[in-house]
């Protein structure tokens, strides 16, 4: 990566030094909590900071990757040599449209927890988001890999998305033009960054809404290994079958290289039971797909994001 001084100035000065840090480690900020170091890490605060720094990025041919809350990326242990661009805590909130006696559309700023929206839904008696509401992240990153759980998805309550498109310009797309698919939308090849989502929610009794959350939150907890770091589910559903179900008929349930587990509780998980590496999850994902593949025929696609 050529990030000359001249440029890392540049970065400087459209992010603010104190949003710039060099050589961070990237399992602070990912869930599994794995991964080597980042060149540059850097949380832009506004929106016409994410474009400036991305056009830049462009220009001089610098990779960089926009991270939320990393629920669903591995950095390698030998790092990233790029820049990135973290929209998280810097880059969060909602605004809500109130002109609908039955609906409302929420703005809700990429760098969003999921979890932090869907309490201030419950708290102003707005449905809708209650399937994601233990899904861990972000709005973008939800958005962009059209999140879902408990037969929801993003796309059902998605109105239209805010990007910076490929060329650099700022624009709206609507829930057609996202092109959301099974774990897929149109953000999903890294060519357009998500700054923004626009949900249409329907009103509802607040305390309705929040045991709808909790038992769903129960459900999670008692079949999901919550108390280990992860990714989430590790595999997409394979056409026909539970990724789940075909790794543990295949006798992986537990099983365990370096510090990264099948988890025995549900074995779609790949989970850090000890001070993993990358690359004892990342050997663990191979294997599991080697096994499964010809033990039952079924190829197993990976849901993590590598870097």
């Amino acid at each position: 990566m050529k990030l000359t001084q001249m440029i890392t100035d540049r970065i400087i000065q459209i992010a603010g030094k104190g949003n710039v840090l060099f050589h961070e480690k990237m399992k602070d900020h990912t869930t599994m909590k794995v991964g080597g170091e980042a060149a540059l890490f850097v949380t832009p605060e506004s929106t016409d900071a994410v474009k400036d720094l991305v056009r830049l990025l462009r220009e001089e041919q610098i990779p960089y990757y926009v991270l939320g809350n990393g629920s669903n990326v591995i950095c390698r242990d030998e790092g990233y040599d790029g820049v990135i661009l973290c929209l998280s805590d810097k880059y969060k909130g909602f605004d809500i449209l109130d002109t609908d006696p039955e609906t409302a559309e929420v703005t809700v700023k990429a760098g969003t927890d999921n979890k932090d929206f869907s309490d201030a839904m419950i708290q102003r008696g707005l449905s809708g988001f209650e399937f994601a509401s233990g899904i861990p992240g972000s709005m973008g990153g939800a958005t962009c890999m059209n999140a879902g759980a408990y037969d929801g998805e993003m796309r059902q309550i998605i109105k239209e998305v805010k990007i910076l498109d490929k060329d650099g310009n700022i624009a709206l797309r609507s829930n057609e033009e996202m092109e959301f698919g099974y774990r897929h939308s149109l953000a999903s090849g890294g060519e357009c960054v998500i700054l923004e989502t626009v949900l249409t929610l329907r009103r509802d009794d607040p305390e309705k809404i929040r045991s709808r959350v909790e038992d769903l939150t129960k459900r999670r907890e008692e079949k999901q290994p919550l108390e280990y770091p992860s990714c989430g589910s590790t595999f997409k559903r394979p056409e026909g079958y539970f990724a789940g179900k075909l790794i543990s008929d295949a006798g992986l349930k537990g099983y365990r290289i370096g510090g990264a587990q099948v988890s025995e509780k549900h074995a779609g998980f790949v989970i850090n039971k000890d001070q993993a590496t990358a690359k004892d999850v990342l050997d663990l994902v191979e294997y599991i797909k080697k096994q499964v593949l010809e033990s039952q025929g079924v190829k197993l696609e990976c849901e993590i994001r590598i870097l």
